[in-house]
């Protein structure tokens, strides 16, 4: 099972050890698009600071986002499940998971960036601030920056068994499962069951529940349709979509009352 997560805004401070090294990152297949990303981001907060916030869209009161990317190479990196906090990873909870837990998630969890492509949760990085959103001066929009990038080296990561998509805007645009891995994906989204409508704390929230319950459980589904029967095994409500076609990707609907 691999498991897609979004990154978050917010992110804990870099840490006071060996700084970053991108040839020792998951996925060297990105190592090359990286390096190119980090030049430019370093590059642009370096030069220009009110630039570097206007392309990165930050306010006046997080000026000092655009300083912490300067240091981007040079501050202290930690593992990406440290550095990754807000809503979803606040549910997911990694620190508390119990050992066995925890190695599943180092194999199964990989985490979309604006900056590296993806990470797995025991890469060590840096604090930093770049959406996929962001479009940089020589790079264009990194959305599409990394569609190449990814499209080389996702289907080998993904391999023949379930992906769980739970990525949203352009991190979900930057890889989208083709051909048979697509078939072995859900791609979930959480719904406020009085309105069905999708509602951002819910969503976040949910989301962290239902990959910490799956890492809990130690279960690792072969198929999306196996995936919906593990869910409701643990208690969720799930109404799934089958595709109506090779090629497609299955979609689920998780419907949620209230978050405890």
């Amino acid at each position: 099972m691999l498991v897609l997560l979004p990154p978050s805004e917010g992110k804990a401070a870099s840490g006071s050890g060996a700084p970053l090294k991108l040839e020792s990152l998951s996925l060297p297949g990105l190592t090359e698009a990286r390096a190119a990303v980090v030049d430019e981001l370093v590059e642009l907060c370096a030069a220009d600071e009110e630039k570097a916030r206007e392309v990165l869209g930050l306010s006046e009161g997080l000026r000092g986002e655009v300083a912490k990317n300067v240091e981007l190479r040079t501050a202290g990196a930690r593992p990406a499940g440290q550095i990754y906090t807000g809503v979803l990873y606040d549910a997911l909870d990694l620190a508390t998971l119990d050992a066995a837990a925890k190695r599943r998630a180092g194999k199964a969890l990989l985490i979309s960036s604006g900056l590296w492509g993806a990470v797995r949760v025991g890469d060590r990085i840096p604090s930093y601030r770049c959406s996929a959103g962001v479009k940089l001066p020589g790079l264009g929009a990194l959305g599409a920056f990394w569609r190449g990038p990814m499209g080389d080296v996702m289907p080998e990561v993904a391999g023949s068994g379930l992906v769980l998509d739970l990525r949203s805007g352009a991190y979900a645009a930057a890889w989208k499962p083709k051909g048979e891995v697509a078939e072995q994906t859900a791609s979930v989204r959480v719904l406020h069951a009085p309105t069905r409508k999708v509602v951002s704390h819910f969503n976040k929230a949910t989301k962290g529940r239902i990959v910490r319950d799956l890492l809990m459980a130690g279960v690792s589904p072969g198929g999306p349709g196996e995936l919906v029967e593990v869910l409701r095994g643990l208690g969720y409500v799930v109404e799934a979509t089958a595709p109506v076609k090779g090629g497609q990707a299955w979609s689920l609907d998780v419907l949620v009352d209230e978050i405890h």
